[in-house]
């Protein structure tokens, strides 16, 4: 469980674990759909699995890790498919949303500290899924104002 929590040990990262496990989550959202045009089914699903299983990972590693540890990353990893769902998958929408979801997990504004209150997996995931939506919303109207101009 440690693995998955981690992803792949990305977690033990001490300093930028985050950043790493965020750009690994950008990386393989690239991979998976990059030459499949919108499979917005399998984003979802893929997201939403994502993120429950971040939940009970979160769970199970709070008895040995402690509250919300460094070395659970999964939770950035569901945030950055969050801020990516249903964006055209293009490396520059992925960079921008990759710059978005991390100012958002880092600065925590918007109640967003607040979710990190909840108990167990969910107080792991929830600060990063609010952030990746905010991230999403913004990089949405991005996507409308200068897809046609720029990209």
């Amino acid at each position: 469980m440690k693995w998955i929590a981690s992803i792949f040990g990305i977690g033990y990262i001490r300093k930028g674990g985050g950043t790493v496990a965020a750009a690994f989550a950008a990386f393989i959202w690239w991979l998976l759909f990059r030459d499949h045009g919108a499979l917005w089914a399998w984003q979802i699903a893929l997201t939403v699995a994502t993120t429950l299983l971040g939940v009970w990972a979160g769970n199970v590693v709070e008895k040995d890790w402690g509250k919300d540890s460094y070395r659970v990353v999964i939770d950035e990893v569901a945030g950055m498919f969050i801020s990516v769902l249903f964006i055209p998958v293009d490396w520059r929408w992925l960079l921008i949303g990759f710059v978005l979801f991390r100012f958002f997990d880092i600065a925590k504004p918007l109640f967003i500290r607040r979710m990190e209150a909840f108990k167990g997996g969910w107080g792991v995931m929830l600060d990063d899924v609010l952030a990746g939506v905010y991230a999403n919303i913004i990089l949405q109207v991005i996507v409308v104002l200068f897809n046609n101009c720029c990209f």
